[in-house]
This record gives C-alpha cells, structure tokens and sequence, in this order.
C-alpha cells in the first residue's frame, strides 16, 4: 500500500493509498476532491473507499463530488457522526476492522476534538513495512486537536490509545501545524534536548518548503507535550501534580499561544 500525500486548502493534509496491483485507491479525509480527482486521473486508478475520521467540514468537503465521480465508492465514518458526513455508509466503532486490498485496518475510536472521531491504524503485516496510523485532528506532529467536543480526559485517553502503537508508526495527522506545535512545546519544555533537536530540524524543513508530515510516533513521545503529561518536568510547568490536570492546562495554555 503506497501513501500519497495531497496538500488541500491553506494547510490541509489528504491522503491517498494506492494499490497499483489492482489499479484501485482509497482516501483518508478528503478536504476537497479537486487535488484527490488531479492524482487518480494521473495514476489512473479508481477510488473505492473514503476514510473519514470526523464530520468536519475539512475533512469531509470532497466528498459528495467524490461521490458523484465514484458512486460505487464507499463511505467510512464513526458511528457516532451518522448523519454528519456526506455519503456515510459504513457506520465504525472501536474494535472495527477496515479493509483496502491486502490491508486490514484497526479502527480507533479516538473522542476529544470532537465527540465523534475515531482513527485507523493499519499494522504492519511483515518486518519489512511498518504501521500507518491515519489520526485525523486528534494527534499532530508535535501537538494535539482542539477540545471542541470532548473533554481532557477523553482525550489524554485517547492518545493513551495512539501512544501505545509501535514507536515505528508513521503518524499521518492531517495538518502542517509543526512548526508552531513545537513552538509551543519549548515554551513548557525547553531543557528537552530531543525537542530542541527536532524544532531546528522542522525549522529548517519548513524554510524550504518541505512538509513535516508524517512523523514517526517514537519522536512523538519523547518530544509532543501532549504525550508526555506524566513527565515531571511537564507537570512543573503547568503546578501539578494530576495527569489529567496538566494535560488540560497544557491544552488551554496552546490555545492562548
């Protein structure tokens, strides 16, 4: 399965796997179905699945013009946004299993950013790959979703979930938010030399107009704030000593940065 990424919108990630075998594509969060229509036509491949991981509307904005493109395609969200999602057919919840040619994905319902939202994570079926996690607006390269629908500790469980896959995992988030993320990050870890290592490298990636996007989930827990709200050196600088607490002042702290 080959990943594509497709810029959309001002910063906007969509993603398309392709599997040249049977000439076929699925795409994760379509924001718009222009730059998705542009690559299958290059390929020439069909699209037979869409992959949502949230009813907003830049993650789901290509849809219905997907659709009228590919009506046999199929339409994947969580069960909780039925009725939010264009075109919704196939209704998830935790535990499920997706399938796009020879690969099964694990759905992972991850609530926070909004009530809804879930993730699919496809393992690695031999040494040679390595996993794919699609996570939407709940994990960023070095930051996490705004709290729109959930709560703190939905949340930091949430990303429990997607911080217990292998360190290996590339973390397809679908924004470029890096830069800033980790702007914010020194800002309540700055003595963390794995950080400072890795905001001089995004700076300089981001400087030549590179996209920073995917991660892999091992720099993520030694460098994402919002993975690490256990650390004492965290907690010190949020003045607690609760878990769930410094994950919520961590989140209301970015969201006034």
């Amino acid at each position: 399965m080959q990943v594509i990424r497709l810029e959309a919108l001002s910063d906007n990630y969509i993603f398309l796997l392709c599997y040249r075998q049977q000439n076929i594509a699925a795409v994760v969060d379509p924001a718009e179905a222009k730059p998705v229509l542009t690559k299958l036509h290059e390929l020439e491949v069909e699209l037979v699945a869409i992959f949502n991981t949230h009813h907003h509307s830049d993650h789901v904005g290509g849809n219905k013009e997907l659709i009228q493109k590919f009506p046999q395609v199929t339409v994947y969200g969580g069960i909780e946004d039925r009725g939010r999602i264009p075109g919704q057919q196939v209704f998830l919840q935790a535990g499920d299993r997706v399938q796009f040619a020879d690969r099964i994905g694990e759905v992972i319902f991850v609530p926070g950013h909004t009530r809804a939202h879930i993730a699919y994570y496809f393992p690695p079926q031999n040494p040679d790959e390595i996993g794919e996690l699609f996570c939407g607006d709940t994990l960023f390269a070095g930051g996490c979703g705004r709290l729109f629908e959930g709560t703190p500790t939905q949340m930091a469980d949430s990303l429990s979930q997607l911080r217990s896959l292998p360190d290996s995992t590339r973390v397809w988030c679908a924004h470029e938010y890096t830069l800033k993320n980790l702007q914010f990050a020194l800002t309540v870890d700055s003595n963390n030399p794995d950080l400072q290592t890795r905001y001089e490298q995004v700076k300089t990636s981001r400087s030549r107009g590179e996209a920073t996007v995917p991660s892999l989930l091992g720099v993520e827990k030694l460098t994402n704030p919002f993975l690490r709200w256990e650390k004492p050196e965290l907690q010190s600088a949020v003045n607690s000593h609760d878990p769930i607490q410094t994950f919520a002042r961590l989140r209301g702290m970015k969201d006034r940065f």
